[in-house]
Parts: C-alpha cells; sequence; structure tokens
C-alpha cells in the first residue's frame, strides 16, 4: 500500500505524562512468537501532528501517510496468533475459590457461554471485541472484558508426578483470564506479604522454561490469568513448588507434551497465564550471582524473599495505571486522539493503542478497528477490534505486537466498513525503535524471498522428478508390450519352422542308425548307433558327433566319439549322450574328428539326422516356455542397450557442461590484462574486489582513477553506487576497490573515470564493463531475438550465412534468451527437417496475400513467410536475375508481418546484403510506428557482394558486426565501413558441437572423445583407407575439405597435395568447384594422382557428407590454404575431431589457429594452447614451411603429436563464447 509520508519539526511526542517516582514497565509477553531471526535497527520519522500533544519523557514517534482509505493493505506473512494478549485492563476484583474456577471451565468446555459477571462493562454484553489478523485466512479471537470474577483457587497439575494441593491458593501479582470461549477477566493487583516468593518464582519459571519450543504453546482453553495481589502468606509454598515443577518439565519431553503456558512459558495443566512485570526482577535480580542467591533463599528462607519483593510489587501495578491515566488525561485535554504504551516501541512486543472515539471520525460509530500494516504497508497486515476502557473518556485500545521484522508501523482506524479515521488521509505512523531500517528490512525481504525461491525449486524439481518417473514407467510399460508382441511373433514364426523338422524326424533309420531304449525324454542318457557301411566316413579313422536339439536351437550341444560296437551285419558304432532337457528332436551329423578339426562329415545328404524325442515335453507347454525365454532375451538387450544410451547421454552432458564452465572462465579472463574480480566467480551477497590496470587503457597516466558501478544492466533498484577512488596496487601498476555485491543482482556493471565527476572514461569503447553474479535471487529478462535471413541450416543453407543463423540462435536460446527466425518459404525447401509445420495465418501487403506458415526447425521456431505472387516459387534460393527484388520484397514483408502480429522484439538481426535493407527500412517506416522497442544489428559474413546494400545497413544499424576479428580490421577501410567503425566489432564464428561430435558421430568406427583420441583416431584412419582404397599403413594423413574456387587457395593446395606425396605421406581431397573449367582441371588431376600414387593419394570432386565426417576423424592435418577467409569452419571442426590444422594467418584462421612455434604468447593471451601450423604469404614457400613443420612433427614426436591432438579437442570452439559476445552487443545496442 503506498503512502503519502509528511515530515514536520519534532516539538514533543504524540502524547506527554508526568514523571512519576516509581516508574515500571509492565512487559506483556505474547504466547507466540512470529520471527525468531528478525533483526532490527533504529529509524525514527517525525509525525505532523505533535505539536499539539506536547509531553515529558515520551519517546514513541507516530507519524502519518495519505490515501490510507483508497488502499488496500498488504497480507501479512505470519499472523498474530490467537489470544496472544491481554487486550486492556480492569479494575480489581476478589478473587473465588478453584472449585467454581473449575466448574466454570467445564462449562467453557461443553460449549457453554458463561454469565456475564457483576460489574462488566456495559458494552462487553453486546458487542465482544474482535482481534482479525491476516494470514490469508480470517481469524477472529473475541475478548469479552469482565470487571469482577468469583475468587478461585487454582490447581496446578504437574504430570511428571508434582500435584500442587487444591487446598491452597496461588499467589500471583496481575492477572487476566482468557477462557476457552475468549472471556477475559481482570483480578485485583495488590499483592499480600507472602506473595513475594511467588513473584519471583514466576520470573525464575519463565526465564528456564523459555528456552523450549513448548513454551509458544498455548493452553487448550486459552485461560490466561493476571495475579491477584491479594493472595495470602500460605501460597509461597505452591510457587515455590510451581519452580519444581520446571525443574521437573525440564527434564522429560513427556511432561513438555502436557505444560500450558505461564506468561506465554509452560507451566502446568492449570491452564492459566502469568503476566510478571520484568522491571521488578531486573531492580532486584540483575545479576546472574545474585540470582541464584535468591533462588536458594526461596527455598531455604521464605520470610527473607518476602521482604525483598514486597516494596516493588505494591507500587508496580498503581504506577502503570497511573501511567496510563495520566497520558489519557494529557491526550485529552490537548485534543489528542490517540497514544500508545510503551511510548518507546519496541520490535517482539505488545504495544496497547489508545484512541479516543469522541475525538475522532468514529465518534458515532459502536465499532472502532484498528487496520495496518509494517514497514511502509509491507509487511504483516493486521485487523484488530478495539475495547472500551475504564479510563476517564471515550477511550477504546486493543494489543498490537511488533514483529521483530518492524522498523515502522502504519495504521488507520475504522468502524469495519467504509468510515475511516485516517489522520486527515495521512494515515498514522509509530516508528520503531530496532536495529531494523529500511535498508536491512530490504535485505531481509530478499532472503525471505531466496528461500521461496529455493523451496519453490526444490518443489518443481521433485515434481519434475516424479513426472520422469511416470514416463518411464509408461515407457517401460510400452516397451514391455512391444518386447511381448516380438517374442509371441518370433515363438509362433520359430514354431512353424520347427514342425516342419519334426514331420521329418524319425525314431530309427533302417541299417544307418537307432537309439536305446526307443522310449526315452530329456535328461536321459541313451547310445546312439551308427553304421558307417557305404557312407561317407566308411575309411574314416575316427567319428564323432556333432549334435543339437530342435533345429540346432542351441547350436552344438552333443559332441561326443563313437566307439566300434560288436554287433555283426555292419560296420557299427555308438556313443552315449544326454538327451537335452527341453528337446522336442535331436539333430546331428558325423564327422572324422571334433568340432573345430573335422573334414569330411556325413550330414545325411545335406539334409542332417532328425530323431523325435518319444516322451519329451509337452509342446504347448515348451511354446510358453520358449516365448518366455525370447521375451527375457529381449528385455535384456533393451536394458543394456538403453543403459548404454543413457551412461553416453550422461557423459555427454557432462563434457558440454565442463566445457561451458571453462569457456565462462576463459570470458572472464580474456579481459584480465584489463580488469578482474578476486574471487573470480562472483557471488550476490558477498564482497569482492576489483582489480584495474589503467595503463592498458585510455586511462593510462592518470593520477586518478574512479570506479562507478551499478547491477543488473544499470538497472537495480538503488541505483548506481557512490563514486569511489580507487587504491593502488602494491608494486604493481592496478588499482583496486572492494563492492558489496547485493542479494538481487545477477549481473556487475562498471565503467572508470579520471575523476569524480566525470573527465575521461573507461567504459570499453561502449560496451561497459559487466561481470555476471551467481546465486542471485533474481535472474536477467530474457531478451526477444528475431532474426530476419535469406539461410537457414540444414533446410536453406547455400554458405556460412545459413549454419550462423541456425547455430547462433540455438546458443543464445540456450542462454535462456527467446529467438525467433522469418525466412522466404522457398519452393526448394527441404521440409523434411522441419516439425510442426503448419499454416499460421494470412495477411496482405505489397498488393498479395502472403500466407505464413510456422514450425520448428532445430527446436527454433521459424515463420515462413510465402507471398502469393510468386517471388520464392523460382527453384532456387540465389541466382535469379530479380534477387534484389525479391529479398527487398521479404525484408519490408518480414517487418511488416512483426508489426501486425503484434511482436515487440528487443533486437532484429539482419544478414549481409540480402536482409541488409531491414535496417533502413524499421528506421524509416516501422521504428516510430509500433516497433519502437526493437533495435538492429547487422552482419556482414562476406563483403564480396552487395557492398553498397552493406553500406547503407551499416549507416542505418545499432551495432553492426563481421565473422572475426581479424577480417574486421581488413575489412575497415572499405568505404562501406570506413565511417562506422565505432559500431563495428568483430565475433568469431562458432561449430555445432552436436553435429560435430566425435563421441556420437555414426559416421565414424569407434567413438571417442580426448581421453582416447589415439585409438579412435587410428580406427578412423583405418576405416578411410579401406572405403577409399588406399594402402593399409601408418602414414600422415593430409585431409582436404573446401569448395574448389580462388578464395580458398587452389594453386596452394595442388601444391600441397604433391609436398605430402613427397613426404610419403597419404592426401585425401573432398569438394567441389561451381566453376566447371575448375572444376575440370581437378578431375585431370585427380586421374593423374590415381594412376602415378593410387595407394596414397584419392580426389572425391563431390560433396559426401558422411565422408567428410570420416575425413576429419582419420586425418592427421587438415589444410586450408585460403587467400582470404573472413572466419572459416574447417580448422574449427578439424580440432573439434583431434585434427591439426595447418592454415594460411588471414580472417578467422589467424584468429583460431596458433602457431606452435610462434604463437605462444599471443595464444597465452587469450587463455590458449598454441594447436597447429600457419604461414604468412600466398606462394608455394608458405605452404612447404607450414606442411614440413607439421609432418616432420608427426614423424619425429609421436608422443608430443598425439599430445597436441588431445590438447585442441578440449578447446572450445563452439558458439558458447561466440553467444556470449553477441549477447553482450545486443544489450549495448539496447543501452
Amino acid at each position: 500500500m503506498a503512502t503519502m509520508e509528511i515530515a514536520l519539526q519534532v516539538q514533543r511526542p504524540v502524547c506527554y505524562r508526568t514523571t512519576f517516582p516509581e516508574k515500571t514497565h509492565l512487559k506483556v509477553q505474547p504466547p507466540v512468537r512470529f520471527f525468531s531471526h528478525g533483526r532490527t535497527n533504529p529509524f525514527s520519522h517525525t509525525s505532523p501532528w505533535r505539536k499539539e500533544c506536547p509531553t515529558i519523557g515520551l519517546s514513541c514517534h507516530i507519524f502519518a501517510g495519505a490515501d490510507f482509505s483508497r488502499r488496500r493493505s498488504r497480507k501479512g506473512q505470519v499472523s498474530r496468533p490467537k489470544g496472544s494478549a491481554a487486550k486492556g485492563f480492569m479494575p480489581k476484583i476478589r478473587v473465588g475459590t478453584s472449585i467454581q474456577r473449575r466448574e466454570k471451565s467445564d462449562n467453557d468446555d461443553n460449549g457453554s457461554s458463561s454469565p456475564s459477571l457483576p460489574g462488566e462493562h456495559p458494552s462487553s454484553s453486546k458487542n465482544p471485541a474482535e482481534m482479525k489478523v491476516d494470514t490469508g485466512k480470517k481469524q477472529e479471537t473475541k475478548y469479552l472484558q469482565e470487571k469482577e470474577v468469583e475468587e478461585t483457587k487454582v490447581e496446578i497439575e504437574n504430570k511428571v508426578g508434582t500435584t500442587i494441593s487444591p487446598n491452597k491458593q496461588f499467589g500471583v501479582v496481575k492477572s487476566v483470564d482468557i477462557e476457552g470461549n475468549g472471556r477475559f477477566s481482570r483480578i485485583d493487583d495488590g499483592p499480600t506479604k507472602s506473595q513475594k516468593s511467588e513473584i519471583i518464582t514466576s520470573k525464575e519459571f519463565e526465564d528456564d522454561v523459555d528456552e523450549t519450543p513448548f513454551a509458544r504453546k498455548n493452553s487448550g482453553n486459552g485461560r490466561f490469568s493476571v495475579i491477584d495481589d491479594s493472595t495470602s502468606k500460605s501460597q509461597k509454598s505452591e510457587i515455590i513448588t510451581s519452580k519444581k515443577i520446571e525443574d521437573d518439565v525440564n527434564e522429560t519431553s513427556f511432561a513438555r507434551e502436557n505444560l500450558d503456558t505461564f506468561n506465554g512459558r509452560i507451566i502446568g495443566q492449570s491452564r492459566t497465564f502469568t503476566v510478571v512485570d520484568e522491571d521488578l526482577v531486573e531492580t532486584e535480580l540483575d545479576k546472574p550471582k545474585l540470582l541464584d542467591k535468591t533462588e536458594k533463599l526461596m527455598f531455604e528462607e521464605p520470610e527473607m524473599k518476602e521482604h525483598l519483593l514486597k516494596p516493588k510489587m505494591e507500587m508496580d501495578a498503581e504506577a502503570r495505571r497511573k501511567v496510563i491515566e495520566s497520558l489519557a488525561e494529557e491526550n485529552f485535554s490537548r485534543g489528542c486522539k490517540m497514544f500508545v504504551y510503551p511510548e518507546v516501541v519496541k520490535p517482539d512486543q505488545d504495544i496497547e493503542v489508545f484512541l479516543n472515539r469522541n475525538l475522532s471520525t468514529l465518534k458515532n460509530e459502536p465499532d472502532v478497528l484498528i487496520m495496518g500494516a509494517f514497514n511502509d504497508w509491507r509487511w504483516k497486515s493486521f485487523t484488530i477490534k478495539l475495547n472500551k476502557t475504564h479510563l476517564r473518556g471515550d477511550w477504546w485500545s486493543c494489543l498490537v505486537y511488533i514483529p521483530k521484522e518492524a522498523y515502522k508501523m502504519d495504521f488507520v482506524f475504522f468502524n469495519g466498513a467504509n468510515v475511516y479515521e485516517n489522520n486527515e488521509t495521512k494515515d498514522f505512523s509509530l516508528t520503531v525503535e530496532g536495529v531494523m531500517d529500511a535498508s536491512t528490512f530490504e535485505d531481509f525481504l530478499l532472503e525471505e524471498k531466496r528461500r521461496e525461491l529455493e523451496k519453490l525449486a526444490a518443489e518443481q524439481a521433485e515434481k519434475e522428478r516424479q513426472e520422469e518417473e511416470r514416463r518411464r514407467i509408461e515407457a517401460e510399460k510400452v516397451a514391455s508390450e512391444a518386447d511381448r508382441a516380438q517374442a509371441r511373433a518370433e515363438a509362433a514364426k520359430e514354431r512353424e519352422s520347427l514342425h516342419e523338422f519334426i514331420k521329418k524326424a524319425v525314431r530309427s533309420v533302417d541299417n544307418v542308425w537307432y537309439i536305446e531304449p526307443k522310449e526315452f525324454k530329456g535328461g536321459d542318457l541313451v547310445r546312439l548307433y551308427y553304421n558307417r557301411n557305404s557312407r561317407p566316413l566308411a575309411h574314416a579313422n575316427e567319428l564323432w558327433i556333432h549334435g543339437g536339439h530342435n533345429k540346432w536351437k542351441d547350436g552344438l550341444s552333443i559332441i561326443g566319439r563313437l566307439v566300434h560296437s560288436e554287433i555283426k551285419d555292419g560296420d557299427w558304432w555308438y556313443v552315449d549322450v544326454v538327451v537335452p532337457d527341453r528337446a522336442l528332436i535331436m539333430d546331428w551329423v558325423f564327422a572324422d574328428g571334433p568340432p573345430g578339426s573335422a573334414t569330411v562329415y556325413d550330414n545325411n545328404n545335406f539334409q542332417d539326422f532328425h530323431a523325435i524325442v518319444p516322451r519329451g515335453i509337452p509342446e504347448e507347454l515348451y511354446w510358453v516356455e520358449e516365448e518366455q525365454q525370447v521375451y527375457g532375451r529381449l528385455q535384456e538387450e533393451r536394458r543394456i542397450r538403453e543403459e548404454a544410451i543413457r551412461v553416453k547421454a550422461e557423459r555427454t552432458a557432462h563434457m558440454k557442461a565442463e566445457t561451458k564452465e571453462r569457456t565462462m572462465k576463459m570470458f572472464l579472463l580474456s579481459q584480465k590484462h584489463i580488469v578482474y574480480t578476486e574471487p573470480l566467480d562472483v557471488k550476490a551477497g558477498t564482497t569482492v574486489t576489483v582489480f584495474y590496470n589503467p595503463s592498458n587503457t585510455v586511462l593510462n597516466g592518470k593520477p586518478e582513477v574512479w570506479f562507478r558501478c551499478s547491477f543488473n544492466r544499470w538497472t537495480h533498484r538503488n541505483g548506481p553506487l557512490p563514486p569511489q577512488k580507487m587504491l593502488p596496487v602494491d608494486n604493481s601498476p592496478r588499482v583496486k576497490t572492494t563492492v558489496r555485491v547485493p542479494l538481487d543482482a545477477y549481473v556487475m556493471d562498471f565503467v572508470f573515470s579520471e575523476k569524480e565527476d566525470g573527465g575521461i572514461y573507461d567504459n570499453r569503447n561502449g560496451m561497459d564493463y559487466h561481470i555476471p553474479v551467481l546465486g542471485g535471487i533474481t535472474k536477467e529478462p530474457p531478451m526477444h531475438i528475431v532474426h530476419v535471413a535469406v539461410e537457414m541450416a540444414p533446410i536453406a543453407k547455400v554458405g556460412g550465412l545459413g549454419d550462423v543463423v541456425t547455430s547462433l540462435s540455438r546458443a543464445v536460446k540456450d542462454l535462456g534468451h527467446n529467438v525467433d527466425i522469418i525466412l522466404p518459404k522457398y519452393d526448394c525447401l527441404n521440409l523434411s527437417n522441419v516439425k510442426y509445420f503448419q499454416f499460421h495465418r494470412s495477411y496482405s501487403w505489397g498488393g498479395t496475400e502472403i500466407k505464413v506458415w510456422f514450425g520448428k526447425v532445430e527446436g527454433l521456431p521459424v515463420y515462413f513467410l510465402e507471398p502469393q505472387n510468386g517471388l520464392f516459387s523460382a527453384g532456387c534460393i540465389y541466382g535469379c536475375r530479380n534477387d534484389g527484388q525479391r529479398f527487398g520484397f521479404f525484408c519490408h514483408a518480414a517487418l511488416e508481418f512483426l508489426l501486425q502480429s503484434g511482436f515487440h522484439p528487443d533486437i532484429l538481426h539482419c544478414h549481409d546484403w540480402s536482409s541488409a535493407p531491414v535496417a533502413w527500412l524499421f528506421k524509416e517506416h516501422y521504428m516510430h510506428y509500433g516497433l519502437s522497442k526493437a533495435r538492429v544489428v547487422f552482419t556482414i559474413h562476406n563483403l564480396e557482394f552487395g557492398a553498397q546494400l552493406i553500406g547503407k545497413a551499416m549507416l542505418y544499424s545499432d551495432k553492426a558486426t563481421t565473422v572475426s576479428p581479424t577480417y574486421s580490421r581488413e575489412v575497415s577501410g572499405n568505404p562501406a565501413i570506413a565511417s562506422h567503425l565505432q559500431k563495428f566489432y568483430g565475433i568469431l564464428n562458432g561449430i555445432d558441437p552436436d553435429i560435430w561430435d566425435p563421441y556420437n558421430d555414426k559416421f565414424i568406427p569407434v567413438s571417442y572423445t580426448s581421453d582416447n583420441v589415439v585409438e579412435g583416431k587410428r580406427a578412423a584412419k583405418e576405416a578411410l583407407q579401406q572405403k577409399l582404397g588406399l594402402k593399409r599403413a601408418d602414414l600422415p594423413m593430409v585431409g582436404i575439405i573446401t569448395r574448389l574456387t580462388h578464395q580458398k587457395g587452389i594453386h596452394l593446395i595442388k601444391h600441397a597435395i604433391w609436398r605430402t606425396l613427397e613426404r610419403n605421406g597419404q592426401v585425401v581431397l573432398l569438394g567441389s568447384a561451381p566453376d566447371p573449367r575448375i572444376q575440370n582441371d581437378f578431375v585431370n588431376l585427380a586421374n593423374q594422382l590415381h594412376s602415378s600414387h593410387g595407394d596414397r593419394a584419392r580426389l572425391c570432386l563431390t560433396y559426401d557428407e558422411p565422408l567428410s565426417h570420416l575425413i576429419y576423424a582419420g586425418s592427421d592435418f587438415i589444410l586450408v590454404p585460403s587467400i582470404f577467409e573472413p572466419c572459416g569452419l574447417t580448422q574449427l571442426t578439424a580440432m573439434r575431431y583431434g585434427s591439426i590444422p595447418v592454415v594460411r594467418k588471414t580472417g578467422g584462421l589467424h584468429d583460431t589457429v596458433f602457431d606452435v612455434d610462434h604463437d605462444k604468447e599471443r595464444a597465452r593471451a587469450f587463455g590458449l594452447e598454441p594447436n597447429g601450423f600457419n604461414f604468412d604469404g600466398a606462394d608455394t614457400a608458405g605452404v612447404d614451411y607450414a606442411l614440413n613443420r607439421a609432418i616432420s612433427a608427426w614423424y619425429d614426436g609421436r608422443d608430443w603429436f598425439n599430445f597436441l591432438c588431445k590438447g585442441v579437442m578440449e578447446q572450445d570452439w563452439s558458439w558458447n563464447r561466440p553467444a556470449l559476445d553477441y549477447m553482450e552487443l545486443y544489450r549495448a545496442a539496447r543501452k
């Protein structure tokens, strides 16, 4: 709830009182505390109406804010519990008997209402006071004030075993009974001489029991007693016994569960609360040693205890009453509407709020309630009903609990409907004097939010786990059913086949073989006789049986050597064999030797021998068991297969995470020569030290350096921090400063200046310095990026532009941002890679209808524009005479689609000359007409085409990039770019690590990582040699994968082929030429090489995606001798597969390949190790220099070379780092 506060000069407190010689404070502890971890801080405001009410000795401040009646207070997170404290202080009454009290309690428990007591306030019988606390639900506790109650005796029972006699009275200081039905009574406060020991015991009991959480529980019926002052001397033994009860209570948890609250603490089953004046104890027993001594006296010398306490007890109640009456009279006489007691409001206590209804706008209202909250209406709202008091005048009051987190209390009074007393629309406010203030409260809220977020994250994780388990069970069920169906089908097929064998099976063949006994079953030992006369084995030296069962189902299961028989009428031999358990038929052949040694067989004319098992397993039972066996086998095979997939996926994810982590550290350390932090990982809620080296910046030589910092892209709620002068670091050109990182930070933003008030700034060329913050409770809001492009891999790819659009979009999406792509719907699109392809909408523009289709490509949302004028029905992407007109129309149509569809992107990213018109069309026609939020980023992929359009896009774009830092310098002198260098940046391209992944590549024979790169590449080389018909030998392999154009250095490629062959290496080239003359030239070269060096050279003059993967994996070196290369992806892919690049130093080749002999320092500056061989110039000598060193390294230092292969595989050339750079650029464009 918003408030308006008016601060005026403080004259006097809200209300005042005279100073009494016996000043005491009655502290009523609530039975339930709210938070035990909150902290407080002094914080005060002035009151606009304090001039009217001068007081003496009052430090309670009251102030107000406007427009309460038009606002709703926030719900409190923790409510004030029922029956937490008395609702006022009533006249003294006499104490009756314990029997009456118990009867009354019994009536309450039975649900009957208690009769009104004599002397009860007139209004109490009409409208019981209500207390409302917002906790998400409305809770009400009704209090009915009573002036008199009958005398009672109190019985205290200890479940541990100590019982207080009901014949004795319990002497107390003050008491208020809050019974189960909410009845509230006041008892006399004039303690007799015999009561002082009981008071001390009550205090000691409170201090001891307060340590346990059980002390925070209320009694079952809510009874609350302020004990009578007229207790007789005989009661002291009961109080002493209450101390004994406390000691016993602390001994057993059973007793704890059966205790009720004594002054908000546990005391016994009497269901009685005792309110004790803490000042009493502070005065007499302020030291632990004295307390212990007095405690001892209570048991040994009761008369001494009474003598010490009597004077203090007699003055306490009377002093409090006089203070409140004085405050009421003074405020009434001066026309002050309200006051509070105690005057100094502190956290974690109850205060009593008094309102003079007659002086307020509620003077004619029967009900008076207070509605409020804490800390500018931001914490724990409450609504409590006020009660008419005994004070002179129309004073109403209620108790309000001040939570530990409060530094301010805001409130108004109202009638429960729409009549408010809101201090003339300014609201009332009280300053809470503790350690909490607005700043620490903000930190407290952030901690609360952090805990809530952690709880939500845990709940979400558990929900996802359960959902994953549900999906797994469902998938398991489906797979099991599929396995069962497959097992059934396999068993049926096998059964049909076996039946054919069973039909042919016999029990014997006359004069060839027979079995004894004739009746046998599985598991029996039988003797098989064989007559070799007139058979193929008639002259064999040995006879062996090679057998199985059920159509050789389990292979060879019967092997044995035959022995000559004495049977006449032939050449009979026999062998004893065990019939397989589940055999329906037995299958065998005879041979002249055991398996593996036999050369001559008798296989019954290729039909094998088959004997039926007469008493075999029942056929139906066999096939049931067979189906179950097949099912079990399929289940086990699937389990092993899925486990292998799971393990591989986990390792892949782990390697990706490790790579991203290394890349992020490299990203942070890439500017270490200028700025870095300690610790390197900045965490929310901690203090970090920022180190800065001005000698490497525009502030070199400046006498002072000032640090200017904020958080969350300069949008943090606290705004920029005050400038800090940085301090020198000993023996170093660096300077440093420390910064406290707030809990709600997700990024740290800073710049440096030479003066406190400005001067020269180092703002990283307009990009500012940014360091991510880990562990913050808030996350960076996602940006919305829309790419307008005419290519996209793999559905509409011609060159590298399509790869960049897809891969960059995926990488940025992985960072948590939203990415859309708008693409022409060519009639030659490869829609097989588009998921969920569907018609989206249509709109009219440019004199034609434009149909919009939607689909997902590589997980990215893509909108396809299909104008009905046929511009993109040409059967190609490029190559039409009107390409400029086609793509210009597309750019305008894309912007119109965004406008008509209600898109509000943060970034419009256009690429090369083909979508360059987006930049100026947006600025001229759409920036001020519905798409004002967007900023334009333009990327030059190749300046060789469309320089005029590129120059115009450079003029209108907010930021511009090209595909590598070196290429950006090489083209900086071009007229299209020269005048816009202040917004022109070079950002390297990357490769897609999912497409080019040797660990999950289906086109190579062995999956490998950097850990087994040697074995993996050896297997790939052997497979490549075999596939291309090359010599299977351990020779250095040079691979070339390229388009055959002059840009790619075709004259250097030819020379490198011959040089490799001269060094006894092998060479493989994969590529084709768009120019037929170049293509024919290489066809002739291929024919020449295949005839002269057919075992060591192979030129594949076409495009073959699977072969390219095998070449990357099987080659030792990949040659890229381009004359110019804006970025180049070939060398990056080579390193992904552990192949060493040999390149010419130009464009992106120079930015990514660091020579092992000459670029160690340059590599170290980027946090890298040398990773290849490079050369200058465009002549053959340069190629020889690099290639000779590379091949010599392979021959002379194989271990070192293998280590180099492992190292380049571990370098990250994916889109992880470029995506971070592009996000920095996007943010700079929007700044």
